[in-house]
């Protein structure tokens, strides 16, 4: 007999088994700390093991946005560890000195970590915090979110920022979705910090202006986002074929996600098209945009990455997006996203597919796309250059208040 337990059960019980174990951990701890005080009659300090501030990295990929941060937490001179859920993370070989760093496994193995950490602050991107295996630590006085894309705030999954205590912005447009969701769930106002945006300041001091300007062929990226509505799987073959009989040069990079949730839907497209087209799996997509001359996507925020750094036209396809699952599907308006791809796009409609090759030629040098390019980045980018600044001082700020409150 095989005992089968569905996912929606297994992610429950997991939960239920940490929340119990953690209860009995803190439980024992704190029965610790007061014999220890009742023969002492001196208040414990601090564990050697806290962390003033801990960061956590779900994958390589997200490496810059942290990077910059962790550059001015190294000056700190400060106790700052980096856990993160990839072997092959970046971060070894960046030879810090202060902060530390940690492979602390990936999925479960990681929640159950982090559901005991002990730190005045933790940092990380990954959205969702006590809603299901990530839970808070009784031992973080503070848990702060970082926005890993230009994007609206309220583009996770329903209830993906609520029980964070802030949020690190790129600009000051997500603030209005975070604080109409509160208001419509009664939750406690959460700080709001706009520092910047850590990965594109980053990107920005990689680009190599020979490989950006200097590219021969006339080229194309298709970077879409990934599942149902990614127009890689929507629509495959009949957006591909006719740039495949065109004379354009095609890079297509599918979303790092799509490998994972549907790689037979990928797989599938590259063994037909073959070396027609040069496919880009690599995790870091700047090769990719600084050799493209247009982009075509959908509604990923990889179109805010390429127009904002290299000022030049996106195409995307804009299909029926059902916003149900996602925290936008609370707010009465459109999220700033959707509004932004159509001031600074061109869109593409199904039925002109078969004209794409003539499009896409035919966008560059539009002023008009340029000017609205710059004001949406005017937007969206703010501080430029100066986030990891912004952020690493307001996460010392958080520590040495987390500190002050517990001498109290």
């Amino acid at each position: 007999m095989i005992l089968y337990i569905d996912p929606g059960t297994g992610s429950m019980l997991f939960s239920l088994f940490i929340g119990l174990a953690a209860a009995l951990y803190y439980f024992v701890k704190m029965a610790f700390i007061k014999i220890k005080f009742f023969f002492t009659g001196k208040r414990s300090e601090i564990s050697s093991d806290r962390d003033d501030i801990a960061v956590y990295c779900e994958a390589k990929h997200y490496w810059n946005v942290f990077k910059p941060i962790l550059d001015e937490l190294e000056k700190s001179g400060r106790r700052i560890s980096y856990y993160t859920s990839a072997e092959d993370d970046p971060f070894f070989e960046a030879g810090y000195k202060s902060v530390k760093g940690r492979f602390i496994g990936k999925g479960n193995s990681a929640f159950a970590f982090l559901n005991f950490l002990q730190a005045d602050v933790c940092l990380m991107t990954t959205p969702g915090l006590d809603v299901y295996q990530l839970r808070r630590s009784k031992s973080v006085s503070h848990y702060s979110h970082i926005l890993h894309a230009v994007d609206d705030a309220t583009s996770y999954e329903i209830y993906g920022l609520d029980y964070f205590d802030s949020v690190i912005l790129s600009g000051d447009y997500q603030k209005d979705g975070i604080r109409e969701i509160e208001g419509k769930r009664g939750d406690s106002p959460k700080e709001l910090i706009t520092a910047g945006c850590p990965y594109l300041d980053v990107l920005k001091t990689k680009i190599n202006p020979e490989l950006s300007e200097n590219h021969k062929d006339f080229t194309v990226l298709i970077a879409p986002s990934w599942g149902r509505n990614g127009i890689l799987v929507k629509y495959g073959r009949k957006l591909l074929d006719p740039l495949s009989k065109s004379d354009l040069k095609v890079i297509v990079r599918p979303h790092p996600q799509s490998m994972k949730s549907e790689p037979d839907a990928i797989n599938s497209l590259k063994d037909f098209y073959g070396d027609r087209f040069e496919w880009d799996f690599s995790p870091e997509n700047l090769s990719s945009l600084s050799r493209a001359d247009v982009m075509i996507s959908d509604f990923s925020s990889v179109i805010f990455d390429y127009a904002f750094l290299f000022e030049r036209p996106v195409f995307y396809v804009m299909q029926d997006f059902n916003m149900e699952i996602y925290d936008a599907g609370d707010l009465d308006g459109r999220p700033w996203k959707f509004e932004a791809i159509e001031r600074i796009g061109v869109e593409i409609k199904e039925d002109s597919f078969e004209s794409l090759p003539k499009m896409l030629r035919d966008a560059t040098g539009d002023s008009r796309l340029l000017e609205e390019c710059r004001k949406a980045k005017a937007e969206a980018w703010q501080n430029e250059g100066s986030a990891g600044i912004r952020a690493a001082e307001f996460l010392l700020a958080k520590s040495d208040m987390a500190k002050a409150s517990a001498k109290e």
